[in-house]
């Protein structure tokens, strides 16, 4: 089990992750489209719910150009009355294992009280990879309050993807 931060440049390691619908959904592996993968803190914070939201609303333009998976360490229940409650689009997946948060190099956190959350559960990152599985970009948080603003993220990733730029941030 790996803590150190994700290396840009690298191939991300192989995970998956349940869908919501009973599927499942895969990084770390080829695939023929770029591809986003957005952790988030779970139900229990409002702060995911608006940005997820956000997301959501701009789904379409998202989805033009690559394949968005958001996932959290929630249980399927609590990811389905989400998804019930917000009707979400993207695809939802849960049961995020905290090896799996350790390997994406995320801040893992204790539940404050039982009326948090009753797990440790992953804070906020943001992952785009090539279609080869290279990690691209990456963004991770240690609290809610700092996420990267998703008109700037896709304007990013739309010029990035069409003029296939070279990876920033290694050295």
């Amino acid at each position: 089990m790996s803590s150190a931060k994700p290396r840009v440049g690298a191939i991300v390691e192989a995970a998956s992750f349940p869908h919501v619908d009973g599927s499942t959904r895969q990084i770390g592996q080829s695939s023929d489209r770029w591809s986003v993968l957005f952790v988030y803190r779970g139900k229990h914070c409002p702060r995911c719910k608006r940005y997820l939201n956000k997301l959501n609303a701009a789904l379409d333009q998202w989805t033009a150009k690559m394949d968005v998976i958001v996932v959290s360490a929630d249980t399927q229940e609590k990811a389905l009355a989400d998804r019930a409650e917000f009707g979400w689009n993207f695809d939802l997946c849960y049961g995020m294992t905290e090896e799996q948060m350790r390997a994406l190099g995320l801040y893992v956190s204790d539940p404050l009280s039982e009326t948090e959350t009753t797990t440790r559960f992953a804070e906020p990152g943001t992952f785009a990879m090539r279609p080869d599985g290279t990690l691209m970009l990456v963004d991770i948080s240690n609290g809610p309050a700092a996420r990267p603003d998703l008109e700037e993220l896709l304007d990013g990733m739309i010029f990035n993807i069409d003029n296939d730029r070279p990876i920033r941030g290694t050295a």
